[in-house]
């Protein structure tokens, strides 16, 4: 039977449409910050595996800092929270300038490490507070909804990152034959077009630095609602002993380190995959933004959906789906396979809010620590990328495509979501 239950009451729109802009902002600097994987290979003329610990500092961020993160908003409430957020992302965007003064991939790498203490802020902070505002009956529709202007900003930073960063770096120039130009150079032509596309990939940070400190002035002066009083002596140790005994908590945060880990290997290294069939990165990153356009799309009729069909049943059937074409990534060969990859985040997109959704549901007053938990999970996209960056550095393995292999990482992955799905059915909540 169709709810009749508002998504989002009247009272906290204002509020909701505040955090939910939240949303797209590290929409944003996830996927302006994914190409940059493929980017920093050829300009700094490093390996992929080197080149992807872009998203071991990114999303290792997360894992440092959402238990810090819990216990400050518990503390200090959920505008505090955000607001600390904003202050840490702006300061990671401003010190693109510096890194790029000085030509230190490991001073980029320290960058973004920072601008993601404040993404892990942000998100531990949004997730539950977008929960919070309106009723329990709702709750996962309304998360969904919010999540879905996720997208939007992922949308703009690839658009970002395909028009001005991928099709402006002159080290990716390529001759008649679809070869690179760049490693036949002279040290001294290298030098100059290194710091000519350090400067390209630096500029957009340093605008979205601008845009989050507005930001953060427009949250100063709001009065957003509050519901948790402030404590002096924070309880740890009992909420974190509830949480340990929920089975549908605990396996919530492993589904949700492998999605993670998942959407970040299918979105960085779309890039290698299509430059393995001889297209060049700025085209290839037409084919991420395509592939989000899918995402954003579906997650709107998944959250539709969601009034019909349980959020577990749906996240099982997703989580099949997305095992079917990335079966197909990995077994074909040439375009048909590139759009099996396409073709997987419109399988993704329910999985992030949905699995958030399912394991906070019921757990009151520990959601502030438990969102902390689920935030920590994003180091999935920390640790996996790598290690499909090590398999795509074979180039071959006996014969095949190493790239194409490299995928059943991603295959695993929701192998995994898919038995959560199925389990967090049947799972009890401890009383």
């Amino acid at each position: 039977m169709k709810s009749t239950i508002p998504v989002v009451e009247k009272k906290y729109l204002v509020s909701f449409i505040l955090v939910t802009s939240l949303f797209a902002l590290w929409g944003f600097a996830n996927d302006i910050t994914n190409p940059l994987v493929a980017a920093f290979a050829t300009v700094m003329e490093i390996s992929n595996a080197k080149a992807a610990l872009v998203q071991f500092a990114f999303y290792g961020g997360y894992a440092t800092m959402a238990i810090p993160a819990a216990l400050f908003i518990k503390k200090f409430s959920y505008k505090n929270g955000i607001l600390l957020g904003l202050a840490f992302y702006a300061t990671g965007a401003l010190l693109f300038y510096p890194a790029a003064r000085f030509e230190l991939f490991g001073f980029f790498l320290v960058s973004l490490y920072i601008l993601t203490f404040g993404l892990a802020f942000l998100e531990t902070t949004a997730n539950p507070y977008i929960l919070a505002m309106g009723k329990e009956e709702t709750a996962t529709r309304r998360l969904n909804l919010a999540q879905a202007f996720n997208p939007i900003g992922s949308l703009l930073g690839m658009f970002v990152a395909s028009k001005y960063i991928l099709a402006s770096l002159q080290s990716d120039i390529r001759n008649e034959k679809g070869e690179l130009i760049f490693s036949t150079l002279s040290q001294i032509e290298k030098m100059t077009i290194r710091t000519h596309d350090l400067a390209i990939i630096r500029n957009p940070y340093l605008i979205l630095g601008g845009v989050v400190i507005v930001m953060f002035f427009l949250i100063l002066i709001y009065k957003m609602p509050v519901w948790e009083r402030t404590e002096r002596k924070i309880q740890v140790k009992e909420p974190m002993r509830r949480l340990l005994r929920n089975k549908v908590y605990r396996e919530g945060v492993i589904a949700q380190l492998f999605y993670v880990a998942a959407q970040i290997m299918c979105w960085t290294f779309i890039i290698q995959y299509a430059e393995n069939l001889g297209i060049d990165k700025s085209t290839a990153q037409n084919y991420n933004i395509a592939a989000m356009v899918m995402f954003l799309t579906s997650r709107f009729i998944s959250t539709f959906l969601m009034k019909y069909i349980n959020p577990n049943k749906l996240l099982t059937l997703f989580a099949i789906g997305g095992m079917t074409t990335t079966a197909g990534t990995i077994l074909i060969q040439g375009m048909p396979g590139l759009y099996c990859l396409v073709a997987t985040s419109a399988f993704m997109s329910l999985m992030f809010p949905t699995i958030y959704g399912i394991a906070l549901k019921g757990i009151g007053t520990d959601a502030t620590l438990g969102s902390a938990g689920l935030v920590m999970a994003i180091v999935g996209g920390a640790l996996m990328p790598p290690i499909q960056g090590s398999i795509i550095d074979l180039e071959s393995v006996g014969g095949y495509p190493a790239v194409n292999l490299s995928f059943i990482l991603p295959f695993i992955c929701f192998l995994i979501v898919a038995i959560y799905g199925y389990r967090s059915r049947i799972l009890r909540v401890p009383a």
